[in-house]
């Protein structure tokens, strides 16, 4: 019932005349690549699309249905996505067992429906993008790296940032999911537009493309000068730059009153430090409580693969609310420790961690002003290190 709301709802709003939000976006870019046009324009100061080459090539096949019909396929792949990450998430974290525990199904979908409503709301593809890394990370488990490799890379050419998950496979000698990622990725970006766009219109699409999206700086990050320090970004980048530098967090509202939030009034390289610097403590913890491949357990890969999740959610420049479905696996993983062992030390994490979630409902702007999204997403984080960590050093010493 949820799924048939969440899904009319875009339909009435375009049956009825209504704001699309980025349906039409999508639209109007596979209208632009289906007529040979410049994908990436700017419009008000910044590029109306944002996204990897190849998504613009995806939207071009869709948009042929007509925008209706674009819509409703969309919010149908969303509500694909949606059911498989619910499926997913509890096989990574409970097993075979964990197929059969119907808490693992609800409960994480219950705690993240606002999120999962802002992909269908909005248009946007987060739910897509976590059902192809639950599927590689279900792949990885199975040892079918080749295709573990290529769903991450058709993630990161819908949108660019699940393409960081190269560095885990690498760091866990997953060559040839890493190899599979890089071809899979290149044939996305160089030989599949290739018969519609050519390959110098292909290769001027990636220029054009990283000219401005991998750019950041004092007022922006990629093409979002409105948006990239304000209450919405809760990723690091976002929530650092708001606290520690005297910068509009709504700049993006008009008209408004600015509203500073700072608690310092740090230098931007001396926020770049802190920031990089933070970074590498957070990677630092998750390869500090990373198992040695002999002590590996489904258990074990369910919480490191939900840790992973985590990183990448914190240290990608731009995390807005929607992101956060990704938090399906997470909580999955926190659902089946309190289920194993009722006093379980996650709960002094998760409970704190739902509590920051839930001002957010209350007071939507107040609390993602001073970044309770991220700080939610840090304590799940640091939570299930421990609990990594608590079963590393028990087995450590049973051997």
């Amino acid at each position: 019932m949820i799924v048939i709301v969440f899904s009319a709802l875009p339909l009435l709003r375009y049956f009825r005349g209504r704001t699309l939000f980025d349906y039409k976006l999508w639209y109007e870019t596979g209208q632009h690549v289906l007529a040979g046009h410049e994908i990436y324009f700017f419009r008000s100061g910044k590029y109306d699309f944002m996204y990897p080459p190849p998504c613009a090539l995806f939207l071009a096949g869709a948009s042929l249905l007509g925008q209706g019909r674009l819509i409703l396929l969309l919010v149908a792949i969303n509500s694909a996505a949606w059911f498989y990450s619910a499926r997913l998430s509890p096989l990574l974290a409970g097993g075979q067992a964990g197929a059969r525990n119907v808490w693992l199904y609800a409960v994480p979908s219950l705690l993240l429906i606002v999120y999962i409503w802002s992909s269908y709301h909005l248009g946007q593809p987060n739910l897509v993008l976590l059902a192809l890394m639950l599927g590689a990370f279900f792949a990885l488990r199975a040892n079918c790296q080749i295709i573990a490799g290529n769903l991450i890379a058709v993630a990161a050419a819908i949108k660019a940032f699940p393409v960081i998950a190269i560095v885990y496979l690498f760091y866990r000698h997953y060559w040839i999911a890493a190899v599979s990622l890089v071809v899979t990725l290149v044939f996305s970006l160089l030989i599949l537009p290739a018969p519609f766009r050519g390959f110098k219109r292909a290769w001027h699409d990636i220029e054009k493309w990283s000219a401005g999206m991998l750019k950041y700086s004092e007022t922006s990050v990629g093409q979002r000068p409105m948006r990239s320090y304000t209450w919405k970004n809760q990723s690091l980048v976002g929530v650092s730059n708001r606290l520690l530098r005297h910068v509009d967090a709504d700049a993006a509202s008009a008209p408004h009153q600015p509203i500073y939030v700072n608690l310092a009034n740090l230098k931007f390289s001396v926020v770049n430090a802190i920031v990089v610097g933070i970074a590498l403590a957070l990677g630092s913890v998750f390869i500090a409580v990373m198992p040695q491949r002999d002590m590996r357990t489904v258990e074990t890969d369910a919480i490191e693969f939900a840790l992973l999740l985590l990183l990448m959610l914190m240290v990608t420049p731009l995390s807005f609310g929607y992101f956060y479905s990704w938090l399906m696996l997470p909580f999955a993983v926190v659902t089946q420790l309190v289920l194993a062992a009722k006093d379980s030390a996650i709960l002094w994490w998760s409970l704190p961690a739902l509590a920051l979630l839930a001002l957010g409902l209350f007071f939507p702007r107040g609390a993602q002003l001073y970044g309770n999204t991220f700080f939610a997403t840090l304590l799940l984080f640091v939570g299930l290190s421990v609990e990594l960590l608590r079963w590393k050093n028990k087995e450590s010493e049973c051997n």
